[in-house]
Protein backbone atom coordinates (compact mmCIF):
# COMPACT_ATOMS: atom_id res chain seq x y z
CA UNK A 1 0.00 0.00 0.00
CA UNK A 2 2.79 2.41 0.70
CA UNK A 3 4.57 1.29 -2.58
CA UNK A 4 1.21 2.53 -4.23
CA UNK A 5 1.01 5.68 -2.55
CA UNK A 6 4.46 6.97 -3.42
CA UNK A 7 3.88 5.57 -7.36
CA UNK A 8 0.63 7.65 -7.22
CA UNK A 9 1.90 10.80 -6.06
CA UNK A 10 5.06 10.39 -7.73
CA UNK A 11 2.95 10.38 -11.14
CA UNK A 12 1.19 13.34 -9.22
CA UNK A 13 4.42 15.32 -9.15
CA UNK A 14 5.99 14.02 -12.51
CA UNK A 15 2.21 15.48 -14.38
CA UNK A 16 2.86 19.10 -12.46
CA UNK A 17 6.12 18.89 -13.40
CA UNK A 18 5.91 18.23 -17.04
CA UNK A 19 2.82 20.56 -17.50
CA UNK A 20 4.74 23.52 -15.59
CA UNK A 21 7.86 22.78 -18.21
CA UNK A 22 5.47 22.79 -21.40
CA UNK A 23 3.52 26.18 -20.10
CA UNK A 24 6.83 27.55 -19.18
CA UNK A 25 8.11 26.13 -23.35
CA UNK A 26 4.95 27.89 -24.39
CA UNK A 27 5.03 31.19 -22.96
CA UNK A 28 8.60 31.78 -22.60
CA UNK A 29 8.80 33.05 -26.66
CA UNK A 30 5.48 35.40 -25.43
CA UNK A 31 6.46 37.02 -22.68
CA UNK A 32 10.04 37.02 -23.13
CA UNK A 33 9.63 41.08 -22.81
CA UNK A 34 7.88 41.24 -19.95
CA UNK A 35 10.21 39.14 -17.37
CA UNK A 36 12.69 41.84 -16.89
CA UNK A 37 9.97 44.21 -16.03
CA UNK A 38 8.39 41.45 -13.53
CA UNK A 39 11.91 40.63 -11.97
CA UNK A 40 11.56 37.03 -13.89
CA UNK A 41 14.25 37.33 -16.16
CA UNK A 42 15.90 34.05 -14.87
CA UNK A 43 12.83 32.52 -16.50
CA UNK A 44 14.52 32.68 -19.68
CA UNK A 45 17.86 31.14 -18.72
CA UNK A 46 18.13 28.04 -20.80
CA UNK A 47 19.36 26.52 -17.97
CA UNK A 48 16.14 26.79 -15.86
CA UNK A 49 14.89 24.74 -19.09
CA UNK A 50 17.41 22.46 -19.05
CA UNK A 51 17.02 21.75 -15.08
CA UNK A 52 13.11 21.60 -15.82
CA UNK A 53 13.51 19.24 -18.48
CA UNK A 54 16.28 17.38 -15.92
CA UNK A 55 13.28 17.19 -13.16
CA UNK A 56 11.02 15.62 -15.67
CA UNK A 57 13.51 12.87 -16.91
CA UNK A 58 14.33 11.64 -13.52
CA UNK A 59 10.81 11.62 -12.34
CA UNK A 60 9.57 9.98 -15.41
CA UNK A 61 12.38 7.43 -15.38
CA UNK A 62 11.77 7.25 -11.42
CA UNK A 63 8.26 6.96 -11.04
CA UNK A 64 7.24 4.97 -14.04
CA UNK A 65 10.52 2.62 -14.13
CA UNK A 66 9.57 1.61 -10.21
CA UNK A 67 5.94 1.06 -11.33
CA UNK A 68 6.60 -1.01 -14.17
CA UNK A 69 8.61 -3.57 -12.38
CA UNK A 70 6.61 -3.58 -8.97
CA UNK A 71 3.09 -2.67 -10.13
CA UNK A 72 1.75 -3.12 -13.55
CA UNK A 73 4.56 -4.50 -16.08
CA UNK A 74 2.53 -2.61 -18.41
CA UNK A 75 5.76 -0.64 -20.74
CA UNK A 76 3.07 1.82 -23.03
CA UNK A 77 3.91 4.35 -20.41
CA UNK A 78 7.72 4.17 -20.96
CA UNK A 79 6.92 4.40 -25.07
CA UNK A 80 4.76 7.27 -24.13
CA UNK A 81 7.53 8.99 -21.54
CA UNK A 82 10.46 8.44 -24.00
CA UNK A 83 8.50 9.67 -27.40
CA UNK A 84 7.86 12.56 -24.99
CA UNK A 85 11.79 13.48 -24.32
CA UNK A 86 12.52 12.71 -28.30
CA UNK A 87 9.96 15.61 -28.84
CA UNK A 88 11.40 17.78 -26.91
CA UNK A 89 15.23 17.51 -28.09
CA UNK A 90 13.98 17.09 -31.62
CA UNK A 91 12.85 20.65 -30.81
CA UNK A 92 16.04 21.90 -29.36
CA UNK A 93 18.51 20.33 -31.29
CA UNK A 94 16.83 19.80 -35.27
CA UNK A 95 18.13 23.17 -35.94
CA UNK A 96 14.75 24.57 -37.24
CA UNK A 97 13.93 27.26 -34.58
CA UNK A 98 10.33 27.79 -35.89
CA UNK A 99 9.90 24.10 -34.40
CA UNK A 100 11.22 24.72 -30.96
CA UNK A 101 8.06 26.57 -29.42
CA UNK A 102 5.68 23.81 -31.08
CA UNK A 103 7.47 20.40 -30.33
CA UNK A 104 8.78 21.35 -26.81
CA UNK A 105 5.32 22.10 -25.37
CA UNK A 106 4.07 19.15 -27.03
CA UNK A 107 6.65 16.55 -25.33
CA UNK A 108 5.66 18.49 -22.23
CA UNK A 109 2.27 17.32 -22.46
CA UNK A 110 3.03 14.25 -24.11
CA UNK A 111 5.39 13.45 -20.92
CA UNK A 112 2.54 14.54 -18.47
CA UNK A 113 0.04 11.79 -20.49
CA UNK A 114 2.70 8.96 -19.80
CA UNK A 115 2.24 10.05 -16.04
CA UNK A 116 -1.60 10.10 -16.21
CA UNK A 117 -1.51 6.65 -18.10
CA UNK A 118 1.21 5.14 -15.40
CA UNK A 119 -0.98 6.28 -12.59
CA UNK A 120 -4.30 4.74 -14.49
CA UNK A 121 -2.55 1.61 -14.59
CA UNK A 122 -1.15 1.91 -10.88
CA UNK A 123 -4.71 2.81 -10.34
CA UNK A 124 -6.19 -0.59 -11.95
CA UNK A 125 -3.77 -2.77 -10.77
CA UNK A 126 -4.91 -1.90 -6.81
CA UNK A 127 -8.23 -2.63 -7.89
CA UNK A 128 -7.63 -5.80 -9.11
CA UNK A 129 -5.60 -6.74 -6.38
CA UNK A 130 -8.53 -6.25 -3.83
CA UNK A 131 -11.11 -7.77 -6.01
Amino acid sequence: MKLLKSAINLDRLGITASVLCAIHCALIPIIITFLPLWGMSFLANEWVEIGMILMSLCLGIWSLGSSYKKEHHKIYPIYVLISGFLLIAFGHFSGYEFLEPILIPIGGFVIASAHFINLKYVKSCRTKHIH
